[in-house]
């Protein structure tokens, strides 16, 4: 029996139409992993053609990952010879070889965002642009955005003439592109700008990846951008056998740059394309499947398909409202629980999705008291917190000199009295210079008024060259140990408190364990690890790719986050009009906007495998006012006969609009009250300054003598409030809100 008997019929016929412009629209859950790798597979085995001409990219690394699995298993010998990456891990690659053609040493830094803020806020300061008008992260928005678009800083001033905002713009792209030269670094639009500069510039180089890479696959094609699918067609362009996978109702990254253009426009571009779609489901039921082709049916920017499956009918879906959003994180964990101790499955198994990151508190605070184990994707990444920083800046100034932001991070880091000052003094002489901030510290004795600080800058370039000459001999997790050691970081950290210092250290212990791994995996795939390369690794990861999936704890993550995963219960949570879809989009006139959105729904139904639970809340506290909001729209566009209650919806259409319960919307309903109406009891005790508590059910509160606690109900009397609190260590308590004097934390 031949491997290509296990594919269906669109399945086969995707693998073995090999040359040519070939569009595969999978559907979600239609297997596509498995048609790329045994389409990489039918190319070698049949088609005789050698591993080193195929290329493989997809968009994140567990996805790169699991297909580099498969194709190492299903190919055997001669895979390794295969590229199967990311989109910037495979420019990383072609960048370390070539960029110096476009005057970068290969040894480059790549800049993660809070690097890019760094160098953002120093610009600034330097344009004395005023931050308030001018906000940080908007122009590196908007850099990002012309990147994503290969418009020059020069090209943009042009396109700016007559908008002063916009040439102010200019300005700023300029001097940042300057100094991400001068500090031989490139941030992550760079990596695919720059690779396509290369190709663009250097025929000789395009030649030689075109003859190297003659069939190329990409994966999740409709959330690249037009960059990407510059770097792609180009590299395409001679032998024109570009193979590419996805699905335009997938697509949901409209706010980093993605293009759905590139998707649904295939066959414009690619006027011979054969296009095969993927329909049938191996993931989930068909009620999951009939209610999110229900809803995305309701796109009109699509092309038409539907998903099928012959894994049988299911349960219904459930659908549950609740008065709060308290109640709601209550319900949804109190079932987590309830599944577990009966046996029907572990942690694991369920993930809870939604639509903002501010949604995961009330869910992580329920979860904790209730002490169930569960996993947040999208916090504070690893790599972003400040210990794990100043040693990775060690590193990347040992690699990179150049690089001034990693230099000016660790010069005072453990604290070795340099100022300042100081280092004020070492910069202007550096940009006076025309020179690097590490070059004007090894001539630090030229600089005037240095003063005292002298000795200080002297021995740390002095400790930074011993660190080189030490790399030179040692790995990555030798070098990382003679850092510590010499520095004195641990000593430095535990003299800031030991409960503070031990789980920094547990981090320190885990950057050593990254280490080992990857000079391990290096020598496993009969490379040399590098310093360079463990850099580039680190600063490549994704916080999703930090998912162990045999762990045992709840999911809790955005609905941007889930995308390409699956678990066999979803709690899909916040399903309200003003939430999801949001406020914003609600009010839009631009219906694309509504039916990103929409596709968004779509991406959140189709992770689920067997059970699927929509919640929503009457209100909930959004920005500290409580929100009001009418049951999702989407929601409506579920046929009844899907969900396990239906009752529900009938009562929803007489609610009135969305609406947000203001300070102002309240006094405006009091003015309108008649005048002779009779009023509620005085309060004869005022509490937090006002007509309420001063805070609301499922907000957190302090107390002088119990600790922390989360309201949980809130009752008006005729004197005062009665007031239910959970704490956290000593229980339910109800007490009078005046004598209380809980404060909202």
């Amino acid at each position: 029996m031949s491997i290509y008997d296990t594919l269906n019929e669109q399945q086969r016929q995707a693998v073995y139409h090999t040359e040519g412009p070939l569009l595969i629209l999978a559907g979600a859950g239609s297997g596509k992993t498995r048609v790329l790798t045994h389409r990489i597979a039918y190319l070698i085995d049949e088609k005789g053609v050698n591993p080193w001409n195929i290329l493989a990219i997809t968009f994140t690394n567990k996805a790169a990952g699991e297909m580099r699995e498969r194709v190492d298993q299903i190919v055997g010998f001669g895979s390794e010879s295969i590229w199967v990456s990311t989109f910037h891990s495979t420019c990383v690659r072609i960048l370390r070889r070539f960029i110096d053609r476009l005057g970068f040493d290969t040894n480059f830094t790549i800049y993660d965002t809070d690097d890019q803020k760094t160098l953002m806020r120093d610009i600034c300061k330097h344009l004395q642009i005023d931050t308030k008008i001018y906000k940080e992260r908007n122009l590196l928005a908007a850099i990002s955005a012309a990147k994503n678009e290969m418009v020059t800083p020069q090209e943009y001033r042009l396109r700016a003439e007559g908008d002063f905002g916009r040439q102010k713009i200019a300005s700023v792209y300029e001097e940042y592109e300057k100094q991400m030269q001068a500090n031989n670094a490139l941030d992550f639009d760079d990596l695919l700008v720059k690779a396509v500069q290369l190709f663009q510039t250097q025929p000789d180089v395009l030649d030689y990846y075109q003859e190297r890479f003659r069939y190329i696959m990409v994966d999740e094609y409709q959330d690249t951008n037009s960059v990407q699918f510059q770097f792609v067609s180009t590299l395409a362009a001679k032998y024109r056998n570009l193979c590419v996978v996805g699905d335009d109702d997938q697509s949901i990254y409209k706010f980093r740059g993605a293009d759905i253009g590139n998707i649904l426009n295939f066959e414009k571009v690619f006027r011979d394309a054969c296009v095969i779609k993927l329909e049938q489901n191996y993931r989930s039921t068909s009620t999951i499947l009939d209610a999110a082709n229900a809803v995305i049916r309701n796109n009109r920017g699509r092309k038409e398909k539907t998903l099928w499956t012959e894994n049988g009918q299911g349960e219904k879906i459930e659908v549950r409202q609740f008065d709060s959003g308290y109640e709601e994180a209550e319900y949804i964990v109190g079932e987590i629980q309830d599944s577990v101790r009966a046996g029907e499955g572990s942690y694991n198994e369920n993930a809870i999705l939604y639509r903002t990151n501010a949604q995961s508190r009330l869910f992580e605070e329920k979860l904790v008291s209730a002490g169930v184990p569960y996993k947040l994707v999208g916090g504070v990444n690893f790599y972003a917190r400040k210990e794990i920083k100043d040693l990775l800046a060690y590193l990347k100034t040992i690699d990179n000199a150049k690089d001034d932001l990693a230099v000016r991070r660790i010069i005072n880091v453990p604290k070795r009295g340099i100022g300042l000052t100081s280092v004020n003094r070492v910069q202007e002489y550096a940009l006076r210079k025309e020179i690097g901030f590490y070059e004007a510290l090894l001539c630090a004795d030229l600089i005037p008024g240095i003063g005292r600080g002298l000795a200080k800058l002297e021995s740390f370039a002095a400790l930074m060259e011993h660190f080189k000459a030490e790399a030179a001999g040692k790995g990555i997790l030798e070098l990382l140990e003679v850092i510590l050691d010499v520095t004195g970081y641990i000593e430095d950290l535990k003299s800031e408190g030991e409960i503070e210092a031990e789980a920094r250290i547990e981090n320190i212990e885990e950057l050593k364990n990254k280490a080992a791994d990857y000079e391990e995996s290096c020598r496993e795939q009969g490379g040399e690890p590098t310093l360079s390369g463990f850099l580039e690794e680190v600063a490549l990861v994704a916080d999703v790719d930090s998912l162990d999936e045999n762990s045992d704890y709840v999911i809790l993550m955005t609905l941007h986050s889930a995308k390409g995963l699956e678990f066999p219960h979803v709690y899909l949570a916040g399903m309200e009009d003003g939430l999801f879809p949001s406020y914003m989009t609600v009010t839009s006139d631009n219906p694309e906007e509504l039916e990103e959105e929409r596709r968004l729904c779509y991406v959140g139904i189709t992770r689920a495998m067997e059970k699927l639970t929509l919640t929503c809340a009457r209100r909930r506290m959004v920005r500290g006012e409580t929100q009001y909001n009418k049951m999702s729209r989407f929601l409506k566009e579920i046929p009844l006969d899907l969900l396990s209650t239906g009752a529900t919806f009938a009562a929803q259409e007489k609610e009135e609009e969305p609406r947000i319960q203001t300070s102002w919307q309240q006094a405006r309903q009091a003015f309108r009250t008649k005048a002779f109406a009779s009023p509620k009891p005085v309060q004869q005790f005022k509490v937090a300054g006002g007509n309420g508590p001063g805070y609301d059910v499922g907000d957190r509160v302090r107390h002088v003598k119990f600790g922390d606690g989360l309201v949980t109900a809130i009752v008006e009397g005729g004197r005062d409030y009665e007031v239910t609190v959970e704490f956290d260590r000593f229980g339910t308590k109800k007490m009078f809100a005046a004598f209380a004097k809980l404060q909202k934390i």
